[in-house]
């Protein structure tokens, strides 16, 4: 028995990672150090107040060592941000990367006189100009620096407006009257930490004013950098030339995979390879670029597309990740340095050894022969064979069962009904429609379960029946394999029921049935598993385990299984 399985792409000719691999890995954890550090020395006494020697050449005030505290403590958690950019390549994060190790050069040893703390940003600052040239990804292109400069002037203007407006209303016996000029003063002052003219009776009243101040300002500082920083996260769309570039691959060369005609889905970026044979089809979530499947064309063409998609990846600080390839295309993957891990099965039916005949078949004869006495009628038919106005009504009525806000699907889900060779299936009883299915063409003798959707209050039954009609009509009308749903785990929950299975397998077993209660798990498999298909297995292509969780956020997202919320989502895209 197959269980899930990690290929990786050590004997790989070629690898997605760039040059310099070591020197960005080893300024990322300076940076991070550098950061650790100004925090440190700015939290523990030690020679917090001892002045530096710019400070005394200038002659500047005590409150500039305690100023120059508040920037090295900023700048050190700024760094810690900014070392996740750099280790992506990213130039803008070099660029802050750069200007904060000089500032706080400048405060550890012109200011502070800390000189460890100076030493380590003095090294990190020499070591980011040595390294430039690495990177190279670009930011993003969708916010800019000037959607950052806004959201920085919204929140520093909010804590100076409210601290303003407190010390206004605030009585005598907080604080000494202070003058209109005076107020100014202070309120700014105190995004900064740095003592105003207002003299305070009241320890916790200053304490709150100064913290508004800080809060306001920090937390203006980290979102600005978010924004500056975050990968690009662009709205997709195939153009009309792409798709019909699209078509003719899958024209020539759709017969190969059962998920290829997905590729089509209008959400998505198409990159090609330079001889035009192959093309990769891909969405940005969360700064992974996600393809599904395999790519489409010539798989002799494959590896010169993907070097594109890969290369538009580390132009733009994006992690690759592949979701459904099938086993050869796992292997073309791995040769380019990336991991691969089988997630489950796809059921493919071959129509031709097909029957509701025999045991086996019992479950799936007696639901279908039962909905036929509850009066259900099954039509099969094409998309161009609808009736006129017929096809509106039942994407109407398909999004109206969906029973979820979001379309769920992604690697095996189109977005669209009516596609011309696309089969419809619906399911009829005194004449309303009470379920249906569309299923895509693959390739000439082949067809993909798209949506499957029926009301709520019919019979239990109705899609066994559906997709058995289907699977006769298939037969009848050379359509030699039909792809129905996919199995996530398949494997895995297969062995943990058997007897005999270990204590691993049972466990794995039977997280899956808890998550079950959740996603379609186990009940996606059980109901394949009716129709005696073939498994056929799918793996998820990504860089590393450390990629692993951004790569599931992305996944979950994109399949509507979860990953980010629609409100967060609605906020970063601002």
């Amino acid at each position: 028995m197959r269980v899930a399985r990690v290929v990786t792409g050590t004997r790989a000719q070629h690898t997605w990672q760039a040059a310099g691999v070591t020197s960005v890995v080893a300024i990322t954890w300076v940076t991070r150090l550098a950061g650790l550090v100004a925090i440190v020395s700015t939290v523990v006494p030690v020679g917090r107040d001892v002045r530096g020697h710019v400070a005394k050449w200038l002659e500047l005030p005590s409150e500039a060592t305690t100023a120059a505290a508040a920037v090295a403590l900023v700048t050190g958690v700024l760094l810690i941000m900014l070392a996740a950019g750099l280790r992506r390549r990213k130039r803008r994060a070099w660029q802050l990367a750069v200007g904060f190790a000089a500032l706080l050069a400048l405060s550890h040893l012109g200011l502070r006189h800390v000189f460890g703390a100076g030493v380590v940003s003095m090294v990190l600052l020499a070591g980011l100009i040595g390294t430039r040239r690495y990177f190279i990804a670009r930011p993003d292109p969708t916010v800019g620096r000037w959607r950052a400069l806004r959201v920085l002037l919204q929140l520093v203007l909010a804590g100076f407006v409210l601290n303003f407006a407190l010390l206004s209303v605030a009585p005598a016996r907080m604080l000494d009257p202070l003058s209109f000029a005076d107020r100014l003063s202070q309120s700014a002052l105190a995004l900064t930490g740095v003592s105003g003219p207002a003299v305070f009776h009241e320890m916790w009243f200053e304490d709150l004013s100064a913290s508004i101040g800080l809060i306001f300002s920090i937390t203006g500082v980290l979102v600005s950098a978010y924004f500056l920083l975050r990968s690009a996260e662009p709205a997709p769309e195939l153009s009309d030339d792409e798709l019909a570039r699209l078509h003719e691959l899958l024209k020539q060369h759709g017969e190969r995979d059962s998920l290829g005609y997905f590729a089509l889905r209008r959400d998505k970026f198409a990159v090609f390879s330079k001889t035009g044979k192959a093309a990769v089809t891909f969405r940005v979530i969360a700064g992974v670029a996600l393809t599904s499947a395999d790519p489409l064309g010539d798989h002799e063409a494959w590896p010169g597309a993907i070097e594109e998609y890969l290369d538009i990846c580390q132009r733009n600080a994006w992690v690759p990740a592949a979701m459904g390839a099938s086993e050869l295309g796992a292997t073309v993957w791995a040769r380019f340095g990336l991991e691969v891990l089988e997630i489950g099965d796809e059921a493919v039916v071959d129509t031709k050894t097909f029957t509701l005949d025999g045991r086996v078949m019992r479950g799936v004869r007696q639901a279908a022969s039962r909905t036929k006495r509850a009066g259900y009628k099954v039509l099969v038919r094409r998309a161009e064979d609808l009736r006129p106005g017929e096809l509106p009504e039942l994407v109407h009525l398909a999004a109206t069962w969906r029973g979820t806000e979001t379309e769920r699907g992604f690697s095996m889900a189109l977005g669209r009904m009516g596609d011309p060779g696309s089969v419809i299936v619906t399911a009829e009883q005194g004449g309303r429609v009470r379920g249906v299915l569309q299923f895509v063409p693959w390739g000439e003798r082949g067809l993909s379960l798209d949506v499957m959707r029926r009301d709520r209050t019919v019979d239990n039954g109705v899609n066994e029946l559906m997709i058995s009609e289907l699977l006769l009509y298939s037969r009848e009308h050379g359509i030699d394999h039909v792809s129905l749903n996919f199995a996530a785990f398949r494997a895995l929950m297969e062995q943990g029921q058997r007897i005999g299975a270990g204590p691993v397998a049972r466990l794995s077993a039977k997280v899956l049935h808890f998550f079950s209660r959740w996603i379609q798990i186990e009940s996606l498999y059980r109901f394949n598993a009716k129709f005696q298909p073939r498994w056929v297995p799918r793996y998820l292509v990504y860089p590393g385990v450390g990629s692993l969780p951004r790569v599931g956020i992305a996944t979950f997202e994109a399949e509507g299984l979860g990953g980010r919320s629609p409100w967060l989502r609605r906020v970063l895209h601002r």
